[in-house]
């Protein structure tokens, strides 16, 4: 028997969304429901797509499956449904790193033209993302896991209005201070020792940035994320949004 992670919930939300329902033109796919438990049940394990149960099908359809889903951008839509109404009283942004394991690598054109890089940990992606004021996922971006966490912050916050802004110190730039006080949002973000003018935080509020770390512990449940096996970011962030869809709508 699988161990099915949706519930009848989650699925009346998701279902909607995917491709190949009976409502849509042309040939109508397999079980949406099967095939996406088969993504999960991979998500949790990070076994190679060829180990997949065979109660769920064949891998190699699976795997072509969750390809064609990846490039067509329906993960992403599924999130953004179950992710309605987020709390943006607060914004929160923060990184982890994650290693890649040699199932990533790989892709055409070298780890270059992927977000892998190589850094102390060896080869890492980095994972920078912003949560709403519950802790649920709002955006993310990949970066090799060498580059600074600053990098990428723009196109997180581009568009998106918040009241307070959450951060720690690795993201204490003057840019994003500047661009805080352009928008009025509060500046909550923990000071470099070595700024000349600090500026005062509310540390009460600050504490409250544990519900971003929280998420990532949530994320990294899942095995293929603590561990990327994806060669492709397009492919790594499908397993991305699909994990945090489930996440956001428990």
């Amino acid at each position: 028997m699988i161990r099915t992670v949706l519930t009848d919930a989650q699925w009346d939300r998701m279902a909607p969304h995917c491709l190949g329902k009976d409502s849509d033109p042309g040939r109508s796919g397999g079980d949406n429901r099967l095939f996406l438990e088969a993504v999960l049940w991979k998500a949790r394990t990070n076994s190679p797509w060829r180990d997949l149960p065979d109660e769920f099908g064949h891998w190699n359809t699976i795997f072509k499956r969750f390809n064609d889903w990846s490039r067509k951008g329906v993960f992403e839509r599924i999130f953004e449904a179950v992710s309605d109404d987020p709390d943006m009283e607060y914004a929160m942004v923060d990184a982890t790193i994650v290693p890649v394991h040699r199932h990533g690598h790989g892709a055409k054109g070298g780890p270059q033209n992927q977000a892998i890089g190589q850094s102390k940990g060896g080869w890492t992606t980095k994972i920078l993302a912003l949560t709403d004021a519950l802790g649920n996922l709002v955006r993310f971006h990949l970066l090799p896991g060498q580059r600074y966490d600053t990098i990428g912050v723009a196109a997180l916050i581009d568009g998106i209005d918040f009241d307070t802004i959450l951060a720690d110190k690795a993201f204490d730039a003057n840019w994003i201070i500047e661009e805080m006080n352009e928008r009025g949002a509060r500046i909550v973000i923990s000071q470099r020792p070595k700024r000349k003018h600090p500026i005062t935080i509310d540390k009460q509020v600050y504490k409250w940035r544990h519900l971003i770390e929280n998420f990532f512990c949530k994320l990294k449940e899942f095995k293929a994320i603590a561990m990327r096996s994806d060669k492709t970011d397009r492919n790594f962030s499908a397993m991305i949004y699909a994990c945090a869809a489930v996440i956001n709508s428990r």
